[in-house]
C-alpha cells in the first residue's frame, strides 16, 4: 500500500492527473509523434493520426468518466483495505480489531476478508478511496468536510465518492512535553523542536491551527512531520521538545511513555481555543484530571470525531448494510479502550454534512437512528 509522504504531490500526481489526462497523453502529441515536423504530414499521416486521435480522445472519455467515479469499481472481496493510521497511533490497533470483528461476524459473504493497513490516516485514507485502493477509511470528520468542498488539505479537489458508516470515537487535541522542558503553553513552543504528526493526517492539520491561534508561524519552530508512535522515542532521547497527537482518550502511546519518562500536557489558551472554533469544527475540550496518572489537574485542550467512511464505488448498498451490521452489533468484541465509544447511542456523531453511504443508512434506519 502506498503512503503518503506529501499530500500536494499526491493530489497533483493521482487526484488531478488522473482527471485531467486519464493516465496517458490526453490526445497531447508533439508534432514529432504525428509524423516529422507537423507540417510536411502526408495524406496517409493524417488519416492514420486522425484514427488514433479519435481512439485517444475515447480513450480519455472513458478513464475521465472513472476518475471523476473516484477511479473506483466492484469490491474485491477477499482483499478488502481498510486505511487506518500510523503503527503508534489509535487507528492502526484499533482499526486492526474493528476489521477482525468484521471478518467474523459479516453475512452472506463467505469469501470476505478485510486487512488494516497503515496510512498517513484521515487525508490519506479519503485520497486512497478516491483513487480506488482503498474500500474504507478511519478520518477526523472535519477533513472528509472539507473533501467535499475541495477545501483545506483538498484545496481544488473534491471527492465525493464515499459515505459515512458511523462513528467510532471521539479525538482529543493532546500536546506532550517533557516536564522539565519550561513549557507551558503553545507560544513557548516558539524556537522548539515538535512533531506535528505525518502529512495528510488530522493531527498535522490542527496542529498547525493551534500554532496559528498561538501567534506562531510557520518557521518559528522546527517541524518534524511523524506520528506520535515515532514521535515518543524522540521525546525519551530529548530530541524533541513537544509532539502533537489527535488521539483517544486515555491515549495507550501516551500512557507507554510516562511509564519512563516525566511528561506533562500542554493546555490551551481560552483566547486559542476561540480562534480555533471561529475558524474550524473543532470544539473546546477539558481532558479530566485524572485521565492519566500524571495529570494534576484537568487540561484544556480541542476535540472532533473519528469516523469510518466507506467507498460508494467498490462497496454497493448491501455490502454495506452487512459491514456497517457487523461493525456495530458486535462492537463488544473489541477490546480496544475505545472500541467502547462504537455504540449505536454515539453512531451518528460527526455525519452532520457528510453523505451517508446507502447500506450504513439503511442498517441505522433498521435501529430507529436518523438524523436530526
Amino acid at each position: 500500500m502506498k503512503k503518503v509522504t506529501s499530500l500536494s504531490v499526491l493530489l497533483v500526481s493521482s487526484a488531478l492527473f488522473m482527471t485531467a489526462c486519464g493516465g496517458n497523453d490526453g490526445g497531447g502529441n508533439t508534432a514529432e509523434e504525428n509524423g516529422g515536423n507537423g507540417s510536411g504530414n502526408t495524406e496517409e499521416n493524417t488519416e492514420e493520426n486522425a484514427e488514433e486521435n479519435a481512439e485517444t480522445s475515447n480513450e480519455t472519455e472513458e478513464t475521465n468518466e472513472a476518475a471523476n467515479n473516484g477511479g473506483g469499481g466492484e469490491a474485491d472481496l477477499n482483499n478488502m483495505q481498510l486505511g487506518t493510521g500510523s503503527t503508534g497511533g489509535t487507528y492502526y490497533p484499533l482499526g486492526q480489531e474493528i476489521a477482525t470483528t468484521i471478518n467474523n461476524n459479516i453475512e452472506e459473504y463467505e469469501e470476505f476478508d478485510m486487512s488494516a493497513v497503515s496510512s498517513g490516516a484521515s487525508v490519506d485514507n479519503i485520497v486512497s478511496i478516491f483513487n480506488g485502493e482503498m474500500d474504507m477509511g478511519m478520518t477526523v470528520h472535519l477533513p472528509a468536510l472539507d473533501s467535499l468542498t475541495g477545501d483545506g488539505d483538498f484545496e481544488g479537489v473534491e471527492i465525493d465518492n464515499f459515505g459515512f458508516m458511523g462513528h467510532i470515537y471521539p479525538e482529543v487535541m493532546q500536546i506532550v512535553t517533557p516536564e522539565d522542558s519550561g513549557i507551558e503553553t503553545v507560544a513557548d513552543l516558539e524556537g522548539a523542536q515538535i512533531a506535528i504528526g505525518p502529512p495528510g493526517s488530522g493531527t498535522q492539520a490542527a496542529a498547525r491551527l493551534l500554532l496559528e491561534a498561538h501567534g506562531l508561524e510557520e518557521g518559528d519552530y522546527e517541524v518534524f512531520e511523524e506520528a506520535f508512535g515515532d514521535a515518543q522515542g524522540r521525546i525519551q532521547d530529548g530530541q524533541l521538545d513537544a509532539s502533537f497527537g489527535l488521539l483517544g482518550l486515555p491515549a495507550g502511546g501516551i500512557e507507554e511513555l510516562a511509564a519512563t519518562t516525566d511528561v506533562s500536557l500542554v493546555s490551551i489558551t481560552d483566547e486559542a481555543v476561540d480562534y480555533v472554533e471561529e475558524n474550524s469544527g473543532y470544539e473546546a475540550f477539558d481532558i479530566p484530571g485524572d485521565s492519566y496518572d500524571f495529570l494534576e489537574e484537568d487540561v484544556t485542550a480541542i476535540t472532533a470525531y473519528a469516523i469510518m467512511v466507506g467507498s460508494t464505488d467498490s462497496i454497493d448498498e448491501e455490502l454495506g448494510y452487512q459491514i456497517t451490521k457487523a461493525m456495530f452489533e458486535y462492537a463488544d468484541e473489541i477490546s480496544h479502550p475505545q472500541g467502547e465509544q462504537m455504540t449505536l447511542e454515539n453512531a451518528l456523531l460527526g455525519s452532520e454534512g457528510l453523505p451517508m453511504h446507502p447500506g450504513a443508512e439503511r442498517y441505522f434506519e433498521e435501529e430507529g437512528i436518523t438524523e436530526e
